[in-house]
């Protein structure tokens, strides 16, 4: 069996936030949404719980960050190809984020870009050819 990993994220704007993840491409399962939580789905391993501060705050006795000022987790989602990386930051600038927050890499062997959602969580968006970072990066 596949492990499956949910993020979860603090949202100020949960109509917002539910807005931009459908625009980069997730799709919100109604099953375990309600007005206090979205469940965002990537795929069917990768899920992102997108949840108002006062659901949020159920989970954990400590802060929420303002992901805008402080770094709290940085998050990276691979790609099948390099197009689909600036295509996948594209729809992240045109749904409202920012696109960029972090430098771009490209290696040739590596190619990723990253893109900050509206409450300030940065997303990577990273794709790699295997066989050449292979012979790219020192055996050891």
């Amino acid at each position: 069996m596949s492990r499956m990993i949910f993020v979860n994220f603090p949202v100020s704007n949960l109509a917002q936030a539910t807005a931009f993840y459908e625009a980069v491409g997730a799709q919100k399962n109604p099953m375990f949404s309600d007005d206090t939580a979205s469940c965002m789905v990537f795929t069917d391993t990768i899920y992102v719980m997108l949840l108002t501060h006062e659901k949020f705050r159920q989970f954990t006795p400590k802060s929420i960050a303002d992901a805008r000022a402080v770094s709290e987790v940085l998050v990276c989602i691979s790609a099948a190809e390099k197009q689909e990386v600036d295509d996948f930051i594209n729809k992240a600038i045109a749904a409202g984020g920012r696109g960029d927050p972090s430098p771009v890499q490209d290696y040739g062997f590596m190619y990723g870009r990253s893109f900050e959602d509206p409450d300030g969580h940065i997303w990577e968006v990273m794709w790699m050819d295997m066989e050449a970072a292979k012979q790219a990066m020192p055996q050891g």
